[in-house]
């Protein structure tokens, strides 16, 4: 299982950081899209690096359209010598269409689409064909010599789509290079509702499991006692606040919870946050997170997720540098 940590802190750090993180074994390093755009920090993690993927998980797609991507995507590709994975999200609506001011379709639809857009504009830069998408929601017909990029030794970076829903994620295995399994998820929602998806996608493009990339980071609660008691808050925070979204209210479903949505939608509504990481319970703790000693994480997480993933992203910063490299390698084992 190839591991991931989160490119996390100031900006003049990340070069020492990104340089940590390789010495101690991780396969890749992943940006966010929060606070700050996810893709530059990736062109100082290229620098001051030589071997560790770097990635976006994740870029918000809808904020952007297939040739900024495609342009972007190139570029970082380029410059880190084949080394970028382009992660991708849909957002909901309320921030694509109040946050970023675009127009929001039928969204999986419109990923399949934006990602095949994508495809067409790379295939017209690397392998000389004719620019000629033409999609209800893209349309891409022009690309003149001057606008090729001269830098095409690496081709194209690879592209994983995040998805909660059965639907996105038959897309993901139908278009997709890999699939990040959203960290509001857990083994039963991963076993019988993503993983059928990702066989039915795979099946329209003709591809086997070994052909595609599952990714899922679980929560972790571990360490000392006041760091658990931290951990274990922050899980119970982010399930309250994952739970209240209505397109994720399944998740909860494959476990009989899922009257707790409209409970945490409503308070979410009304800005009750601080009620509502109450009405998490123990159970549901214990189902959404990786709880144990620290020497017990890794065989929990591949206990419970060894035969489901191919990678998890993990930081582990309740352990020191040379346990934390340790524990890679037993991840990779």
């Amino acid at each position: 299982m190839k591991t991931d940590a989160h490119l996390i802190g100031s900006w003049e750090g990340i070069p020492s950081r990104v340089r940590d993180l390789e010495a101690m074994g991780y396969d890749g390093l992943t940006t966010v899209e929060t606070n700050h755009d996810p893709f530059l920090p990736l062109m100082i993690a290229a620098e001051h690096s030589s071997q560790i993927g770097i990635r976006t998980g994740i870029a918000v797609a809808f904020a952007r359209n297939p040739m900024n991507l495609a342009n972007i995507g190139h570029d970082l590709n380029a410059y880190s010598k084949g080394r970028l994975t382009i992660g991708l999200g849909s957002q909901i609506r309320a921030h694509i269409t109040k946050r970023f001011n675009m127009p929001w379709g039928a969204p999986a639809k419109q990923m399949r689409e934006l990602i095949l857009a994508m495809r067409a504009i790379w295939a017209s830069w690397y392998d000389d064909e004719p620019l000629r998408f033409e999609g209800e929601y893209y349309r891409h017909t022009l690309m003149t010599p001057g606008f090729v990029p001269e830098n095409r030794e690496y081709g194209p970076p690879r592209i994983t789509l995040a998805a909660v829903g059965p639907v996105m994620t038959e897309v993901a295995a139908e278009v997709a290079d890999g699939l990040i399994v959203h960290p509001f998820s857990n083994e039963k929602y991963i076993r019988e509702v993503t993983l059928p998806a990702v066989e039915r996608g795979l099946a329209k493009s003709g591809r086997q499991r070994a052909d595609f990339e599952i990714s899922y980071s679980p929560f972790i609660i571990s360490g000392d006692e006041a760091q658990r008691a931290k951990m274990e808050e922050n899980v119970r925070t982010r399930i309250s606040f994952y739970g209240s979204t209505p397109a994720y209210k399944n998740v909860l479903g494959v476990h009989g919870w899922g009257d707790l949505q409209p409970k945490l939608n409503r308070l979410s509504k009304q800005g009750n946050w601080d009620d509502m990481p109450n009405l998490v319970t123990d159970e549901m703790v214990q189902t959404f997170a990786v709880v144990a000693e620290p020497e017990d994480v890794v065989s929990s997480i591949k206990a419970r997720f060894g035969d489901l993933i191919d990678r998890t992203g993990a930081d582990f910063e309740f352990v020191d540098a040379d346990q934390c490299k340790r524990m890679i390698a037993e991840l990779r084992a």
